[in-house]
């Protein structure tokens, strides 16, 4: 159940969970302007276009319509405000159904998954407050991603601990592929700078000219992002197959 007012900020963990039907019900006194649930998803929107910088609670207040001590009402704190909007990015996350009952497949599925989230919510590589485990959108993500191991034989911890393995991968290569607005466009750049820089290297570093020039020729940059992607997952899959089917 949304609250309808209160003069004070609730633990987090009932923020999390103020729509259960065990949450509190609503305090006495005139409905409120605006649920929790706006105030997280204006938050959202305003990360989603700049940043977790943009999420000031002053900005907050004035796109939602309300005083800036009536945000912190609602949230409690700014720290807690980031875990209640990873909760909701969480909880809302599309899910592909289970292409297989191949294990690889299904655990290559919730990556690819995270990777899509992760690009249209680039900001939550930066929630790293472990607190967002106490959510119930984090909880329903984290269950339908254990799924992913089912039929492996895996213990419970080695089954968290593989989960663990896989989605530090999507993170770290996540980080890699959200794109610095302020950087140039390096397939123009390797176009116009590989001759210059020839010239300059000589013969010097011939390993790297040759593996470089192989991989430039075909990727038209010095770094392909989705071809590392795709490369590191078949690796970490690969890395957890003698772990998970052992011989």
């Amino acid at each position: 159940m949304e609250e309808e007012g209160s003069s004070m900020a609730r633990d987090l963990v009932d923020l999390l969970w103020r729509e259960h039907p065990a949450a509190p019900g609503p305090s006495r006194g005139p409905r409120a302007k605006v649920t929790t649930t706006d105030v997280v998803d204006a938050a959202i929107a305003l990360a989603d276009t700049g940043g977790l910088a943009a999420v000031s609670v002053r900005r907050l207040a004035a796109d939602v319509g309300v005083t800036t001590m009536s945000v912190y009402t609602h949230v409690g704190s700014h720290a807690d405000l980031l875990v209640l909007m990873a909760d909701a990015v969480h909880g809302g996350q599309e899910r592909s159904p289970w292409p297989s009952t191949r294990w690889r497949e299904r655990v290559a599925a919730v990556a690819g998954d995270d990777m899509t989230m992760l690009l249209a919510h680039p900001w939550l590589l930066d929630v790293t407050d472990q607190r967002t485990a106490l959510g119930p959108g984090t909880i329903a993500k984290y269950d339908h991603d254990l799924h992913a191991f089912d039929g492996t034989g895996l213990g419970d911890v080695d089954r968290d601990a593989a989960l663990t393995f896989v989605l530090d991968y999507v993170r770290a290569a996540a980080r890699a592929r959200v794109p610095d607005p302020g950087a140039p466009d390096m397939a123009s750049v390797w176009a116009e700078s590989s001759e210059r820089l020839a010239h300059y290297v000589g013969d010097e570093f011939p390993l790297a000219q040759r593996v470089g020039a192989a991989a430039g020729a075909e990727m038209n940059a010095p770094h392909d992002a989705d071809r590392a992607w795709h490369f590191g997952l078949g690796r970490v899959l690969d890395a957890l197959e003698p772990f998970v089917e052992p011989r």
